[in-house]
């Protein structure tokens, strides 16, 4: 928990340090340090510690990329989000994804990341890697990702899924298979154990 929230944190400086000197942008997310206190003499002999936050708790978005409703995207706080996630996700090459946004107001906790199968520059999230695949399809851009000048996922995707579709159209009798997946395997997985 203190080092996906620390590693995402580590990210949000970053998106703050590029983000806050542009003009109009404004106030940015911040991710709040989590911190593991060892307690010896505890029947449980650690704990994490954090800021508490204080005020209307918000998910701005779930672990799967998807906002939770249209209210919370379109608030100043939920757009920024979804720019930081945008961002991550161009600045790693899509191969990781801060997701599970939530807090209050502009100060966040308790977020998840997303890598490739792989993970990324040695670290691996404690979210599936579907979550990628999802934002790359559901996250629209706003005035925040024009801001920072990051490219349409819209775009990329849509290419993708063209290239897609023009070759099975060039398979022989493509129309005549039919593949069946079994429901379980279609479910996203809310959760992959670091262990």
């Amino acid at each position: 928990e203190c080092y996906v929230q620390n590693t995402a944190r580590e990210y949000a400086k970053i998106y703050a340090a590029e983000a806050e000197p542009l003009e109009g942008f404004g106030e940015v997310p911040e991710i709040i340090p989590v911190f593991l206190v060892h307690r010896p003499a505890n029947n449980i002999p650690y704990a994490t510690v954090e800021e508490e936050l204080v005020g209307e708790f918000v998910k701005y978005s779930v672990r799967d990329g998807k906002e939770v409703n249209f209210l919370r995207r379109d608030s100043e706080a939920g757009q920024k989000c979804c720019t930081f996630q945008h961002w991550v996700y161009e600045k790693t090459n899509g191969s990781l994804l801060v997701t599970d946004l939530q807090g209050v107001g502009m100060k966040l906790t308790d977020v998840g990341i997303a890598t490739l199968a792989k993970g990324y520059k040695g670290f691996k999230g404690n979210c599936s890697i579907s979550f990628i695949e999802q934002f790359r399809a559901l996250h629209q851009c706003n005035k925040y990702c024009e801001m920072l000048g990051l490219k349409s996922l819209r775009t990329t995707h849509q290419k993708q899924r063209k290239a897609t579709s023009v070759k099975s159209k060039n398979l022989p009798n493509s129309s005549t298979i039919n593949k069946t997946v079994p429901k379980k395997a279609r479910e996203p997985r809310d959760f992959i154990s670091s262990e």
